[in-house]
């Protein structure tokens, strides 16, 4: 298997597998919000996390950024918490807003992320000292697999919505709070004091 190859399933990977439920929360608690006739807010909405995590990552890996990854870590389930919380004030779902607050959520809060992997990755790479290709195929299989994360979301919220008739508004506030009691559970784990 070539580099790309390898780097593009483990982008993929870091974001949809289930051991790491945090990357997952998040671009659910990100989504929840929207329906399918919102695609290119979408698009987008995770475009911009993966722009976010894509520059620290870089940043990161080299070595132009230094963190405490304790502090990394538990902000990660933080910026969950945070998006959660925002899906409480929507009210309406009509979006007027060219950029929407939300956007800069997932931009910001995809810097954070994106130092959260930085130390596998740059042990995975090593040495080497072209990386680039590697951080394209990366983040290329990253928005790979957000974007089957959200088809995911959207279809179990066209499932709630349009075929059980649930109302909108609460279906949102009942899957945002069970985003929320695990995000906080995650943080309480995390503490870094």
């Amino acid at each position: 298997m070539n580099d790309f190859a390898l780097y593009l399933e483990l982008g993929y990977k870091h974001i949809a597998d289930l051991r790491g439920i945090d990357h997952i929360l998040f671009v659910m608690a990100l989504c929840l919000r929207y329906q399918f006739s919102d695609w290119r807010k979408i698009l987008v909405l995770v475009t911009a996390f993966t722009i976010g995590h894509s520059v620290t990552l870089a940043l990161s890996v080299f070595e132009v950024l230094e963190y405490p990854v304790k502090w990394i870590e538990f902000l990660i389930p933080v910026t969950i918490l945070i998006t959660a919380i925002s899906n409480v004030f929507v009210k309406k779902f009509v979006y007027r807003s060219k950029f929407p607050v939300i956007y800069f959520f997932a931009l910001f809060f995809g810097l954070i992320h994106g130092l959260g992997f930085s130390n596998y990755l740059k042990s995975l790479l090593g040495s080497d000292t072209n990386i680039v290709a590697q951080l394209l195929a990366f983040n290329v299989g990253l928005e790979l697999g957000q974007l089957l994360i959200v088809s995911g979301v959207l279809l179990i919220s066209f499932i709630f919505v349009s075929i059980l008739k649930c109302n909108r508004r609460e279906y949102i506030l009942y899957a945002t709070g069970g985003i929320f009691a695990i995000a906080v559970q995650m943080a309480i784990e995390r503490l870094p004091f």
